[in-house]
Protein backbone atom coordinates (compact mmCIF):
# COMPACT_ATOMS: atom_id res chain seq x y z
CA UNK A 1 0.00 0.00 0.00
CA UNK A 2 1.55 3.42 -0.52
CA UNK A 3 0.05 7.29 -0.63
CA UNK A 4 -0.63 9.89 -3.25
CA UNK A 5 -0.03 13.35 -3.17
CA UNK A 6 -1.74 15.75 -5.78
CA UNK A 7 -0.51 18.95 -6.81
CA UNK A 8 -4.81 20.08 -6.00
CA UNK A 9 -4.02 18.77 -2.14
CA UNK A 10 -6.19 15.37 -2.51
CA UNK A 11 -4.40 12.24 -1.07
CA UNK A 12 -5.24 8.76 -1.04
CA UNK A 13 -3.81 5.54 -0.11
CA UNK A 14 -4.44 1.93 -2.00
CA UNK A 15 -2.69 -1.51 -2.79
CA UNK A 16 -1.66 -2.17 -6.34
CA UNK A 17 -2.10 -5.62 -8.34
CA UNK A 18 0.19 -5.38 -11.00
CA UNK A 19 0.82 -8.69 -13.55
CA UNK A 20 3.60 -7.18 -14.87
CA UNK A 21 6.11 -6.31 -11.70
CA UNK A 22 8.77 -8.99 -12.62
CA UNK A 23 9.11 -7.78 -16.49
CA UNK A 24 9.39 -3.92 -15.59
CA UNK A 25 11.63 -4.86 -12.67
CA UNK A 26 13.71 -6.97 -15.49
CA UNK A 27 13.39 -4.45 -18.12
CA UNK A 28 14.48 -1.35 -15.37
CA UNK A 29 17.60 -3.69 -14.28
CA UNK A 30 18.63 -4.46 -17.72
CA UNK A 31 18.27 -0.50 -18.62
CA UNK A 32 20.18 0.13 -15.25
CA UNK A 33 23.07 -2.08 -16.62
CA UNK A 34 23.20 -0.34 -20.31
CA UNK A 35 23.10 2.95 -19.18
CA UNK A 36 26.17 1.97 -16.56
CA UNK A 37 27.94 0.48 -20.11
CA UNK A 38 27.43 3.62 -21.76
CA UNK A 39 28.67 5.97 -18.66
CA UNK A 40 31.95 3.55 -19.16
CA UNK A 41 32.20 4.29 -23.23
CA UNK A 42 31.78 7.95 -22.04
CA UNK A 43 34.61 7.87 -19.25
CA UNK A 44 36.86 5.39 -21.34
CA UNK A 45 36.42 8.35 -24.46
CA UNK A 46 34.68 5.94 -27.15
CA UNK A 47 33.06 7.77 -30.23
CA UNK A 48 30.48 10.00 -29.47
CA UNK A 49 28.55 8.38 -32.71
CA UNK A 50 28.30 5.34 -30.66
CA UNK A 51 27.68 6.42 -26.98
CA UNK A 52 24.27 8.56 -28.65
CA UNK A 53 23.36 4.94 -30.14
CA UNK A 54 23.98 3.36 -27.08
CA UNK A 55 21.87 6.19 -25.57
CA UNK A 56 19.04 6.09 -27.66
CA UNK A 57 18.91 2.36 -26.93
CA UNK A 58 18.93 3.38 -23.27
CA UNK A 59 15.61 5.66 -23.50
CA UNK A 60 13.90 3.22 -26.29
CA UNK A 61 14.32 0.67 -22.96
CA UNK A 62 12.48 3.05 -20.58
CA UNK A 63 9.90 4.04 -23.31
CA UNK A 64 8.98 0.33 -23.41
CA UNK A 65 9.12 0.00 -19.55
CA UNK A 66 6.81 3.06 -19.12
CA UNK A 67 3.95 1.42 -22.13
CA UNK A 68 4.14 -1.87 -20.04
CA UNK A 69 3.48 0.02 -16.89
CA UNK A 70 0.42 1.92 -18.31
CA UNK A 71 -0.79 -1.13 -20.28
CA UNK A 72 -0.78 -3.13 -16.97
CA UNK A 73 -2.42 0.30 -15.09
CA UNK A 74 -5.09 0.58 -17.63
CA UNK A 75 -5.78 -2.96 -17.77
CA UNK A 76 -6.13 -3.26 -14.30
CA UNK A 77 -6.43 -0.35 -11.82
CA UNK A 78 -8.45 1.80 -14.49
CA UNK A 79 -10.77 -1.17 -15.63
CA UNK A 80 -11.37 -1.44 -11.53
CA UNK A 81 -11.33 2.04 -10.85
CA UNK A 82 -14.46 2.36 -13.86
CA UNK A 83 -16.26 -0.04 -12.22
CA UNK A 84 -16.01 1.70 -8.78
CA UNK A 85 -16.75 5.27 -10.64
CA UNK A 86 -13.36 6.15 -9.06
CA UNK A 87 -13.15 9.49 -11.72
CA UNK A 88 -10.07 10.28 -9.32
CA UNK A 89 -8.25 7.24 -10.54
CA UNK A 90 -9.15 8.46 -14.50
CA UNK A 91 -7.94 12.21 -13.85
CA UNK A 92 -4.58 10.42 -12.28
CA UNK A 93 -4.19 8.40 -15.19
CA UNK A 94 -4.50 11.73 -17.74
CA UNK A 95 -1.86 13.48 -15.65
CA UNK A 96 0.22 10.43 -15.91
CA UNK A 97 0.27 10.14 -20.00
CA UNK A 98 1.04 13.55 -19.73
CA UNK A 99 4.09 13.43 -17.93
CA UNK A 100 4.91 10.36 -19.65
CA UNK A 101 4.97 11.92 -23.33
CA UNK A 102 6.61 14.81 -22.52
Amino acid sequence: MHEHHHENGHEHTHTHSHQETKNVLNRLSRAMGHLEAVRRMVEEGRDCAEVLVQLAAVKSALNNTGKVILKDHISHCIVEAVEKDDFQKLEELNHAIDSFIK
